[in-house]
């Protein structure tokens, strides 16, 4: 038993896809290998099932063409056997014996198609080839898109008006035609995956999947794995080929979060993926071109962690040609009132709560705490305040326990020193009996019309329509 092994043209920066023919008839073989180069594309050939299973234990194969009747292992059989090794292969069955039987048990187990052999065979198997690539090339972008759809609502977080991020905007807009690998530091919780997309939408990769991987919440065989996927075998539990996401993310973006939490294995390779631009799958032996763009991000210090030996010096210099840092919620108070503003807007929406704003008082408090969590713990803050929330603004008492029970003064006028008695008073109370007057006034000089009255307090109508029912005001 011989097993052929005829390549295309040349490799260009997308690697071209694969096909296994296998047929026992030599004639056959070596027309459709022909035929399929010309349409540049890598070819495999087999003489039949058995040699065909060893290739793809050992190489990437995109579609597999085989013929029905063959020797020692029929083309139905390694259909099965081909589905086990790689799930995700697109099969073609070709015969030149007519039977229903065979041609239900080949769709049954996952064949695309199903083609009789005849003088035009290898035209009709060269169009059906192309139609099949372009389709699971389809499927494979819906399944980003939906992906895509499915965190889009977090990309307009990405927002504020103050100096540090006007800087960031201005960077991003700077940086984004460019190939260059940036990497963005700052704390957890302060947007960097956001940044990262929004340097992937506004590059010439756009329409290229975006891809984004968390270094740190997987163990060193399966973030290999998960990068530049594996061959059957390469571990155990390795059941079946595996496209990894640097193959998935061709001619896109890849973004590596937290990339300070990589082994040095793991290291190793993706500084030859930026220094070559390519890569091998797990257990396996084929060069892999990789035409993408690397964004990383670390909330960690890491030229200390080359410093200190953890991280290697030259992958840093490789990932840190264009450095982003984002700055901590604490110094961009000016835009917490906007981001929290903008999430109640979302999480009432979400919740169908009428809901329109967020009390000054409640806006102090936002601004004199510290967020160590940053933005994430920002809007984790105000879905909780939404939820809570029983009138139409977000009032102190919704807001979270350590932001409530904050010591300093979050006035914005000073009290007057002898404004507290000796034996002090029930503030909220007082603060209540204050807001009935005002109320009341502002109802009796509008003549009893409530959206003048309301208009007077600077206040929403619907707000102003809570506090007259809150204190029986007619």
């Amino acid at each position: 038993m011989t097993t052929e092994l005829q390549t295309g043209p040349p490799a260009t920066t997308q690697a071209p896809a694969r096909v296994l023919v296998v047929d026992d008839e030599r004639s056959m073989r070596e027309l459709l290998s022909i035929v399929l180069r010309r349409d540049g594309y890598d070819v495999l050939i087999a003489e039949d099932g058995v040699a065909a299973v060893e290739l793809l234990k050992r190489e990437r194969v995109d579609i597999l063409i085989t013929d029905i009747r063959m020797p020692q292992m029929n083309g139905v059989d390694l259909l099965r056997e081909a589905k086990r090794i790689a799930p995700d292969i697109v099969s073609i069955v070709m015969t030149a014996f007519a039977s229903t039987e065979t041609a239900v048990e080949a769709l049954r187990l996952g064949a695309a198609d199903y083609v009789h052999k005849s003088p035009n065979a290898a035209a009709e198997l060269r169009l059906r080839v192309g139609r099949e690539l372009e389709r699971k090339r389809l499927q494979q972008e819906n399944v980003l898109l939906k992906r895509a759809l499915r965190t889009s609502h977090q990309f307009s977080n990405l927002i504020g008006t103050s100096s540090p991020m006007l800087a960031v905007f201005q960077l991003v807009e700077t940086i984004a035609p460019t190939s260059s690998t940036v990497l963005i530091s700052g704390e957890s919780g302060t947007g960097k995956e956001l940044v990262a997309r929004a340097i992937h939408v506004n590059s010439p990769r756009r329409e290229r999947p975006f891809v984004a991987l968390n270094c740190g919440a997987l163990s060193e065989t399966l973030l290999d794995s998960e990068l530049f996927g594996h061959m059957r075998g390469a571990f155990t539990g390795a059941d079946s080929n595996k496209k990894g996401l640097i193959e998935v993310a061709e001619k896109g973006t890849i973004f590596l979060d937290e990339i300070g939490e990589m082994s040095p294995v793991v290291q190793v390779k993706v500084l030859r993926v930026l220094q070559e631009r390519k890569y091998r799958r797990l257990g396996g032996t084929e060069e892999i071109d990789a035409d993408i763009r690397i964004l990383a991000a670390t909330n960690r210090d890491l030229s200390k962690m080359v410093a200190d030996g953890m991280f290697r010096e030259d992958l840093f210099y490789r990932i840190n040609v264009i450095p982003l840092r984002l700055p901590p919620l604490r110094e961009r108070i000016d835009d917490i009132p906007l981001l929290a503003e903008h999430f109640v807007a979302r999480f009432a929406e979400q919740m169908g709560k009428p809901i329109t704003g967020i009390s000054g008082s409640a806006l102090a408090r936002l601004k004199l705490y510290a967020w160590p969590g940053n933005i994430r713990e920002l809007e984790n803050a105000m879905e909780r305040a939404v939820a809570l929330e029983q009138s139409p603004t977000i009032l102190t008492d919704s807001l979270p326990e350590q932001l409530v029970e904050q010591d300093a003064d979050v006035g914005s006028v000073a009290a007057p020193a002898d404004a507290l008695p000796d034996a002090g008073f029930d503030l909220e109370r007082h603060v209540q009996d204050i807001e009935r007057v005002y109320i009341a006034e502002a109802l009796r000089r509008a003549g009893g019309v409530k959206v003048k009255a309301a208009e007077l307090l600077g206040m929403s109508f619907r707000s102003f329509r809570y506090y007259t029912k809150k204190y029986n005001l007619k």
